[in-house]
């Protein structure tokens, strides 16, 4: 085993420097190896449109990619629900670590809850998933809120709020607990209101397929109850033929009984952002054994989605 150290392809921003951080501490723990970091600018860094413009599936994803199929870096982390739900063949997932909170949340003024924000309340996010179901939520408990679409990093977004611009913004969970931040959340969007998007919260561990010691080693970070829940959650995206950037929204709890795992359910959300029209189902059952398993019912649900007029959502916009 060689002690030369591991190159791992990150974004530059400070989340996703977190995040490769402590995925490159596991990894040097698990291969004895020295990881060093490699900043990636990728096209959704240094693109100002939003990301429904220029395609969101993908644009966070590419520059790493072409470093490592160029054999620039060994490695890559990703923010799994930034991934396309296709994979190159000479790319491989090696690893899915346990995932942090799925749940996206409300950073207030004057430390608010959602449903104690005033009539005709800003909010601000830049993801159409988001502003559907807020939208949707409004709609059916008679609240008067505006959705904003905003773009930025976490400094960005909550220095909306800070500056009164915003009443509030919605964010991941998982990325403001990754920059230690989660302190600064005001309310916790329960997945009953807001489904996350396919994946949130969860990383992928990329490596050419080609490197299988890599492979093998990285693997030791999987957990394969996470990685059974995305890979459910991304079928019903593949399924639903929709980046991440349509509204669509996906969940796969599992559900537990006592200290053993039973069953998953996997939730699924399509809807208009304006939260006019809404598709949501799940579904229960045991906890697949195999990929395949996961992506069935991913497609299953999907099929059901569609059968019920999901597919008619998908592009409409509000106006």
């Amino acid at each position: 085993m060689t002690d030369k150290a591991l190159r791992l392809g990150t974004r530059r921003s400070r989340l996703a420097m977190a995040q490769s951080g402590q995925v490159a501490e596991a990894v040097s723990r698990v291969t004895g190896r020295p990881v060093e970091l490699v900043e990636i600018t990728t096209y959704g860094d240094v693109s100002r449109e939003a990301l429904a413009q220029i395609g969101g599936t993908g644009v966070f994803v590419t520059a790493l990619r072409d470093a490592l199929l160029k054999g620039e870096v060994d490695f890559a982390v990703h923010s799994l629900k930034d991934l396309p739900t296709t994979q190159p063949d000479e790319l491989v997932v090696a690893a899915v670590p346990v995932r942090e909170d799925p749940r996206d949340v409300i950073v207030a003024r004057d430390a608010l809850k959602f449903t104690d924000l005033p009539s005709g309340a800003r909010i601000g996010t830049g993801s159409p998933r988001r502003m559907a179901q807020l939208n949707a939520y409004a709609r059916s408990h008679g609240l008067d809120i505006a959705t904003v679409p905003i773009r930025g990093n976490v400094d960005t977004r909550i220095g909306f709020v800070r500056k009164g611009e915003l009443d509030a913004v919605v964010l991941a969970a998982a990325g403001l607990n990754r920059i230690g931040r989660g302190d600064e959340v005001t309310d916790f969007l329960s997945a009953d209101t807001v489904l996350p998007a396919p994946g949130q919260g969860a990383l992928a561990i990329e490596c050419t397929a080609a490197n299988a010691d890599l492979v093998a080693a990285l693997a030791e970070l999987d957990d394969p109850l996470t990685r059974v829940a995305v890979t459910a959650e991304r079928s019903l995206l593949a399924a639903l033929e929709a980046g991440c950037s349509a509204p669509v929204g996906a969940l796969a709890d599992l559900l537990a009984d006592g200290q053993i795992v039973k069953e998953m359910r996997l939730r699924g959300v399509v809807g208009t952002t304006d939260g006019s029209r809404m598709v949501q189902l799940s579904t229960t059952g045991p906890v697949p054994e195999t990929h395949d398993g996961a992506t069935a019912l991913g497609r299953e649900l999907a099929a059901e989605m569609l059968a019920q007029g999901a597919a008619g959502l998908m592009g409409e916009r509000a106006h």
